[in-house]
């Protein structure tokens, strides 16, 4: 057992309200320079819909993520073996273009001052942030398909609807089933990332101390194999730069106590962080299981940072005490593991995300009777109108099996089935016009108890700020000790050795951590 911890999150897709507060605080603070004008390290998607990049879901197209053999079940790169990468180091054939993301613009605006007086109105035209040239049109950007936006284009060429008839997907968009909700998305900062096996130089690496994913922008060579290899799409190329860039978790932050940007200014307050503990010696083992078993894999590495022999093997990998206090005090452990309502984007791309999402409950079938709103009642099983929810729900269960189970419906049945016993408990608790003996098939269903029930309600609806972001200490003064063992603690200056210039070690004093 190879115990190491993890920085991970959980994002509640019920809170979501899509108001890209979260891209805001990234873009402004991350990506608010020349060649990062199309990088959106958090963006927020609609869902259905195609996302960003277009079509970021098919891998067919992008081959992003890990394959498995189906004769030996073990893993393999989709997008190349070592010859592949050599064949294609110079034109990588697998990228997104521009026209994938959005070329980004800005107005001519000087032009409003500038034209003569005359009878028509000035216009402020176009143009392109990139060539500085006049755009004719403008087709897309990064929230075009917002809110079901130009629906018959976008939410109809989702790909986790492949394999819907004809007739569901007209279904899906009547108005008396039109639905959607948000989507937001980071780096997943996976245990088996496809970015750092994708990359020829070597320049992505994930963290020891924390597990975040970052690239070295001195050894990055602009090959951009990690955009490929990374089946999210959250790795950008900058142009001006010729660097590939990527969430970095907000890592500064996260080293002084703060939560990362976009958490802390989530208006919905659906964004978690906590750290987990889990077995690395397992990582190979649950990526390479069949898809409908994947994600009991992953939550079976993740490990219980109470057990005895697990603090024990922490401790012997150099994990503090304190940290593993904070393991304990996680979210992410409970909504993930011990709650086992929260889910991750897309297991079979096999990178194990360290991002999960606690699924939408969604609006039910309904219609207006003797003026009074009724839920249908058609196929419900004869289960009570609130318990009967989940099989009238707008969107079918089998849409968000492929978004977060691989395709098994089963676990996200149990998900929803716990949602929904949460909602009636509290229900009958809040209001009083829930039967209990409903109330109790609920919580039997939702295979939960009332202390669970109202747990999970809590961490949901009243979390405080410090239950929400459970920011471990990372101990980068430690960290900084170990690599400099003579470091001088009175002077804080680094250690000069001879013959060692250029080696990293240097003579002025060390920034605090």
């Amino acid at each position: 057992m190879d115990v190491r911890a993890q920085v991970s999150m959980v994002f509640h897709l019920d809170k979501c309200i899509g108001c890209h507060t979260c891209t805001i605080a990234c873009k402004n603070i991350w990506t608010d320079r020349k060649g990062a004008e199309y990088m959106f390290w958090n963006n927020v998607e609609t869902k259905p819909g195609t996302g960003y990049p277009t079509l970021w879901e098919d891998q067919e197209q992008y081959r992003g993520g890990w394959e498995r053999d189906s004769r030996t079940g073990k893993l393999r790169l989709k997008l190349q073996g070592k010859w592949g990468t050599l064949g294609n180091i110079f034109y990588n054939p697998y990228l997104p273009r521009i026209d994938d993301y959005f070329e980004p613009w800005t107005y001519d605006y000087q032009h409003l001052f500038d034209t003569p007086e005359g009878d028509d109105q000035p216009t402020a035209r176009a143009v392109s942030m990139i060539t500085g040239q006049y755009m004719d049109t403008i087709e897309a950007g990064p929230n075009w398909d917002d809110d079901l936006g130009g629906s018959p284009v976008y939410a109809d060429n989702d790909p986790n609807l492949t394999g819907f008839s004809e007739e569901e997907r007209r279904q899906l968009r009547e108005i008396g089933r039109l639905t959607f909700f948000y989507l937001p998305r980071i780096c997943n900062h996976c245990l088996n990332p496809g970015c750092v096996a994708a990359c020829p130089a070597g320049a992505i690496y994930k963290r020891g101390e924390d597990g975040i994913v970052l690239i070295s922008q001195e050894k990055c060579r602009a090959w951009r194999m990690c955009i490929s290899g990374c089946p999210y799409k959250k790795v950008y190329y900058n142009w001006y730069t010729g660097k590939s860039e990527k969430c970095i978790l907000c890592y500064p932050r996260l080293e002084t106590g703060q939560p990362p940007a976009c958490f802390h200014s989530c208006v919905g307050r659906i964004r978690y962080l906590g750290l987990v503990l889990y077995d690395a010696d397992r990582i190979v083992e649950a990526a390479s299981v069949p898809d409908a078993q994947l994600v009991e894999a992953q939550r079976s590495i993740v490990l219980d940072p109470f057990d005895p022999v697990v603090i024990r093997r922490a401790k012997a990998n150099g994990i503090s005490d304190l940290m593993i206090a904070y393991a304990q005090r996680s979210p992410v452990y409970k909504f993930f593991k011990l709650w086992k309502i929260a889910l991750p984007l897309h297991p079979e791309f096999r990178t194990l995300p360290m991002l999960f999402y606690v699924p939408p409950l969604q609006p039910v079938q309904a219609t207006m009777h003797n003026g009074t709103y009724e839920i249908i009642q058609t196929g419900s099983e004869g289960l009570a109108p609130m318990l009967s929810a989940l099989e009238q729900a707008r969107l079918p269960l089998r849409y968000f099996a492929r978004l977060f189970t691989a395709g098994n419906v089963e676990i996200v049945k149990e998900v929803y089935r716990k949602l929904i016993a949460v909602r009636i408990y509290m229900r009958l608790q809040k209001v009083g016009d829930v039967p209990e003996p409903e109330v109790r098939e609920a919580l039997r269903l939702g295979n939960t108890d009332p202390d669970e029930a109202e747990a999970i309600f809590r961490l949901t609806a009243l979390p405080t700020f410090d239950e929400r972001f459970v920011v471990p200490p990372l101990g980068r003064e430690e960290a900084m000790e170990t690599q400099f063992p003579s470091l001088d603690p009175v002077s804080r200056n680094y250690p000069t050795r001879k013959g060692e210039v250029g080696f990293g070690f240097r003579k002025e004093p060390a920034r605090r951590w």
